[in-house]
């Protein structure tokens, strides 16, 4: 057995913080919702002398870059976690011959699944 590697530790283990419907939906404000209402009272604010427009419309832009800022973090967390994997397929390499293993996790979720995504493990004991 070799020491222990941190590094590893946490790129193998760190979970992912954002659900993936909540990741949508703050997608989709943040990419479609904001920018129309800034636009819209921004538009609409000039028009009919509404109070502020400028204001109003920055500070929306403002919380949609914030949002957007937020968004990337998640991304970025869940690209290096193992939680965009449904299982992974281990290659054990010997002189003898090469032996794949797969290991999906919990079947009964994986059963209602229309898509299959893997992390190819190569000598797990060698780490």
């Amino acid at each position: 057995m070799s020491g222990y590697d941190a590094k590893h530790d946490i790129e193998t283990t760190s979970e992912f913080w954002l659900s993936n419907k909540l990741y949508n939906i703050l997608k989709w404000i943040a990419q479609i919702v904001l920018p129309a209402a800034a636009t819209l009272y921004l538009t609409i604010g000039a028009l009919w002398d509404l109070p502020e427009p400028e204001k109003v419309a920055g500070t929306i832009v403002a919380v949609d870059t914030f949002l957007g800022v937020i968004l990337m973090l998640a991304t970025n967390s869940y690209n290096k976690s193992d939680t965009r994997f449904d299982g992974q397929l281990n290659v054990f390499d010997s002189p003898e011959k090469k032996t794949f293993v797969l290991d999906v996790g919990d079947v009964d979720e994986l059963a209602n699944k229309t898509e299959f995504r893997m992390k190819i493990n190569n000598n797990p004991d060698a780490e």
